[in-house]
């Protein structure tokens, strides 16, 4: 038994009483307290955390059903390596675009210029948590880390490379099996529906997750915060829309679809991730919106979970952008040769980086200690308005996910041009 992505799509109920409107709401009401009561809007920030708690605690069942289902229904095992390679090589070209794109924009524009802050002015304290982490991330480390502890530990922790590691070693075994498998095949395809029933109690909480998230972010930074770094906010905003609009609009494009229209169908998911700050909120609704949008469960099941460690566009443009303003604003003169190694060790920092609030911080401070030119205390210029910039990376990385599973499900024929259509229509 199948999830139904034939059915046609629900009847919508009254606008107050959809997602996308009580979100939206939500989010408002978080701005208006967080600047009116900035201390009570702090204190919220518990309710924020509670709500991706609650889905990030659905996430590994959802990857681990969607992934091993949707492998064991591929049939032959090349299919799996031929879709595996699809995948990696448009990540690989879209992510060192959207590099190339952030250090382009950062030479033009150059935000940081004219500030003249002395490295030795800054308070290095306030991102020393973040250096600390961002040391203890070494490739050996992150490859070694995809292999948990054992087979039930993967989903045990939630980490999402550890999931899908075991998820697709399951599905391969599960795939071998023939008809000893079937039955086991058909309990999860069974056990996958009863979790995105979950999924959708869940959902009830996000406008008070975006609530609660949205007070602490306003009342703890405030809106002045902006006013200080607002063209370096700025800047990135813009940048990131014209990636999305030119760039991915044109791959949109070019594989027979609107990027508008998609991003009018995943309005209800962008706002949530708006909300909470964190694309892994709306991870198990982009997951049944993408089968629903006519593309096949393996090619979903195999794309959304590894884009969201190794396809960040939105964290990618933000590294190169970020960088580069720092070094502007410290008067750190850098050669085309040294932007270039800066461009190539993001490359490789970034793909540790799933999405979650403050892993693009995080993954900065790993460039900037390989990079020793640009000065890592720098980093406490753009940390006050680091969380307003979250939102956006966040959002970029949930397009980019989006688009890039739509355009692997048409590379491999596993595009329903029906579905997506009425889908978008």
């Amino acid at each position: 038994m199948k999830i139904d992505t034939d059915a046609p799509p629900p009847v919508r109920p009254p606008f107050y009483r959809s997602l996308y409107a009580q979100v939206l709401v939500a989010i408002a009401l978080g701005i208006a307290l967080g600047h009116f009561a900035p201390d009570v809007g702090a204190s919220l920030k518990p309710l924020g955390d509670a709500f991706i708690k609650l889905v990030k605690m659905i996430i590994a069942p959802v990857i681990f059903l969607t992934v091993v289902t949707g492998i064991a229904g591929l049939g032959h095992l090349g299919d799996l390596g031929r879709v595996a390679g699809k995948t990696f090589g448009y990540f690989l070209v879209m992510s060192t675009l959207a590099l190339i794109v952030g250090l382009v924009v950062a030479n033009l524009v150059q935000p940081g210029a004219g500030l003249h802050i002395a490295p030795a002015s800054l308070d290095a304290s306030h991102v020393a948590d973040y250096a600390a982490k961002a040391h203890d991330q070494t490739m050996v480390g992150f490859l070694t880390g995809i292999i948990p502890t054992t087979l039930v530990s993967a989903i045990a922790d939630g980490d999402i490379l550890q999931v899908l590691f075991v998820a697709i070693l399951f599905g391969i075994a599960l795939s071998l099996s023939g008809e000893v498998g079937a039955p086991i095949l058909d309990l999860f395809e069974r056990l996958a529906q009863v979790v995105f029933r979950l999924v959708a109690i869940l959902m009830k909480a996000a406008p008070i997750g975006a609530f609660g998230a949205m007070a602490f972010t306003i009342g703890k930074f405030g809106l002045g915060t902006l006013v200080n770094l607002g063209g370096l906010v700025a800047c990135f905003y813009l940048t990131s829309l014209f990636f999305v609009i030119v760039i991915l609009g044109a791959v949109a494009a070019a594989s027979g679809f609107s990027i508008l229209k998609l991003i009018a169908y995943l309005k209800d998911e962008l706002l949530l991730v708006l909300g909470t700050s964190s694309s892994e909120s709306a991870l198990p609704l982009l997951l049944e919106k993408m089968e629903r949008a006519g593309a096949s469960k393996p090619v979903v099941g195999l794309v959304v979970p590894t884009g969201y460690s190794f396809n960040l566009d939105g964290t990618n443009i933000y590294m190169t952008l970020a960088a580069l303003f720092i070094a502007q604003a410290c008067d750190v003169d850098l050669t085309l040769g040294q932007q270039i190694s800066l461009l190539l060790v993001a490359m490789i920092s970034s793909k540790g980086a799933a999405g979650v609030t403050g892993a693009g911080f995080i993954t900065l401070a790993a460039t900037l200690s390989i990079v020793p030119s640009v000065p890592v205390a720098g980093m406490a210029l753009i940390l006050g308005v680091d969380r307003f910039m979250s939102e956006c990376r966040s959002l970029t990385n949930f397009v980019g996910n989006a688009v890039a599973t739509i355009v692997v499900a048409r590379w491999e024929g596993a595009l329903d041009r029906d579905k997506l259509k009425a889908a978008l229509g």
